[in-house]
């Protein structure tokens, strides 16, 4: 297979308007900043953002929310102490939100680089999340039918990845960023470093090349 090396520039220029885009990150931790800010600068809109959460402060998806280029934004936590672009869009009317749990949230993608159809989860039965899913009882249990989240693209932080396209994370920055990298028709990983084949512990490697198309190389 064979991995893009580029600029950030270069690497977002296939997102398309109306894309579903999932961007790694837990808070600030692991999100992918060259690559949001060379998505703002591409000029893509009436995206649909997929990702733990919906912002914080001015910067990274927050950002983006701020120029106006997201549509719908679907995550966990969509509310923080400086969540405040979402909130204040959200309030005015001017962006959708589809709230997941986030365990849920994670395995939708999971389904989706799986190939699974849809599975059955107990989160959420009986909440308002549940409204309008269907739900069986299994084993004296309720569950909740859940489908998969396919992005077209998806945007990644990773500490090191080699050309190759094989990414290693480093610490909570692994995060989301291994099942969206599965789940996206096309991923953009951005690192900190790039090295050549052989130059990481075979051992030590979380995605495989396989799922990656595009490195950017970005020092922390």
């Amino acid at each position: 297979m064979s991995v893009l090396v580029c600029g950030a520039a270069e690497a977002v220029t296939a997102v398309r308007d109306g894309d579903t885009v999932l961007v790694g990150g837990f808070g600030l931790a692991g999100m992918p900043f060259a690559l949001i800010d060379a998505l703002i600068d591409h000029g893509a809109g009436e995206l649909t953002v997929v990702s733990n959460n919906a912002g914080n402060g001015d910067t990274g998806l927050a950002a983006l929310l701020a120029a106006g280029r997201v549509r719908k934004v679907i995550c966990s936590f969509p509310r923080q102490s400086d969540s405040y672009v979402f909130d204040g869009l959200y309030r005015a009317g001017r962006i959708d939100l589809e709230v997941v749990p986030q365990g849920t949230l994670a395995e939708r993608m999971r389904a989706a680089g799986a190939g699974i159809g849809a599975f059955y989860c107990p989160t959420g039965v009986g909440t308002p999340l549940a409204e309008g899913k269907e739900t069986r009882r299994i084993d004296g249990r309720d569950y909740v039918l859940e489908h998969p989240i396919r992005g077209d693209v998806a945007l990644i932080r990773a500490h090191v990845g080699d050309r190759a396209g094989n990414l290693v994370y480093r610490k909570t920055a692994r995060n989301f960023g291994p099942v969206m990298a599965t789940a996206a028709a096309l991923t953009i990983a951005e690192v900190g470093r790039v090295v050549e084949p052989g130059g990481l512990d075979p051992e030590a490697v979380v995605t495989p090349g396989i799922y990656v198309d595009r490195l950017v190389e970005v020092a922390a």
